[in-house]
């Protein structure tokens, strides 16, 4: 069976269905529920446009109350959840304790594997923070504050360069600081009774300083991880929460044997990096963006709905060779670029036209830049298999 859309019976904050996203999709093979990111936005009739009112703690609630109400029509409940991000803009930084206020209120017991993202901003200018979320039935809880996740995945916790005190490590350092966060997942792994090796997916957020510095982080990759290279996402934003980071990491492994899925792309032969990884039903996906496949050349310079479309276009393909196609993708996470978002609205038609309904859960984030000047969107994709399709062993 493939996922379905969610599909709340009441939903006040705005028509969901004019929308190139679904609000959430199910898999009703596992139980297992993925979330488009939920701001405080809400359409105003007065003004006949969508709005966000507030400050942090009423954002965060506004947000959690549409989480809730979707995880209600998909049969699930908060202690379900199994892991979630939150982005939280730089402006609203220093206020970002009242929005953990409001989501401990909602995990009074075993709390969720949490995410903490600083981006530059939200699509709506006005929110200051948004919310992504996971969850499944019957999902395990694990050491060090980890919950299982879906299809035997673990997400770890936002992994920054601190040391005990909480300052930055190797200051100016950026594979340094990457090294230090990758062998902190290592820790967490091993007592999770994994290792770096079981990593399929890693998303790190870096500042625009370390442009040029980026490439010192492919050693340290090739160094810890392996042999099959996880995918991976790598966006740069102004600014992280630990004054000195250079650079944080999002970690994810898995407990099912690892696949490399590549269309026959020769440029992956020297990267530290897979198209794709396939564990178990999920298919993980690195982050793309509007370059040849081949050449590594940018296309379509400024124009960002041409190079949405080359993403696209660039993802089916990543997909066809796994078998899957675009009724298979549950996630993608937008990050668009100052300069990308004057033309971002014409991104929704390339969604029309190269995804299939229900169209997967969907999160916009604005972002400093990208790891090449000339891009102006990456797209981080996930998909799962149908449960006929899965190989592999189970823990």
């Amino acid at each position: 069976m493939t996922v379905t859309d969610i599909r709340p019976t009441h939903f006040p904050w705005f028509r969901y269905s004019d929308y190139t996203f679904s609000l959430g999709l199910s898999d009703p093979d596992t139980g297992a529920a993925y979330l488009s990111g939920h701001s405080a936005s809400a359409y105003e009739p007065e003004e006949g446009r969508i709005v966000v009112r507030g400050g942090m703690a009423e954002q965060a609630e506004t947000a959690y109350a549409k989480v809730g109400r979707i995880l209600e029509a998909a049969d699930l409940d908060w202690p379900d959840v199994t892991s979630l991000v939150e982005y939280v803009t730089v402006a609203g930084l220093e206020s970002y304790p009242e929005a953990q206020e409001v989501r401990r209120k909602h995990f009074p017991g075993i709390p969720p594997t949490v995410r903490t993202v600083v981006v530059d901003r939200l699509l709506r200018p006005a929110a200051l923070v948004e919310i992504e979320v996971t969850a499944a039935r019957s999902s395990e809880s694990l050491p060090r504050g980890v919950r299982g996740g879906p299809d035997a995945t673990v997400q770890l916790p936002s992994l920054l360069p601190v040391d005990e005190s909480g300052g930055a490590v190797a200051e100016g350092d950026l594979a340094g600081q990457y090294r230090h966060c990758l062998e902190a997942a290592g820790e967490l792994l091993a007592a999770l009774g994994l290792g770096l090796s079981d990593v399929v997916k890693t998303v790190d957020f870096s500042t625009p300083v370390t442009r040029e510095a980026y490439p010192t982080a492919a050693r340290v990759r090739r160094d810890l991880l392996g042999p099959v290279y996880p995918a991976a996402t790598g966006i740069l934003m102004s600014r992280l929460a630990v004054p000195g980071a250079l650079v944080g990491l999002e970690v994810t492994a898995s407990r099912d044997e690892t696949t490399a899925i590549n269309p026959g792309w020769t440029r992956y032969d020297t990267l530290t990096y897979s198209p794709a990884v396939r564990a178990g039903r999920t298919l993980h996906l690195s982050g793309f963006a509007a370059l040849d496949a081949e050449t590594q050349q940018p296309l379509h310079p400024g124009d960002v709905e041409a190079q949405a479309d080359a993403i696209y276009a660039a993802v089916g393909e990543v997909l066809a060779a796994a078998g899957l196609g675009p009724e298979h993708l549950v996630r993608t996470v937008e990050y668009v670029t100052p300069d990308g978002l004057r033309g971002y609205r014409a991104v929704a038609g390339v969604r029309q036209r190269r995804l299939a309904r229900p169209f997967p859960a969907s999160t916009g984030i604005v972002c400093a830049g990208l790891l090449r000047p000339e891009l102006l969107l990456e797209v981080d994709p996930t998909a799962v298999f149908p449960a006929k399709q899965r190989p592999g062993r189970q823990p």
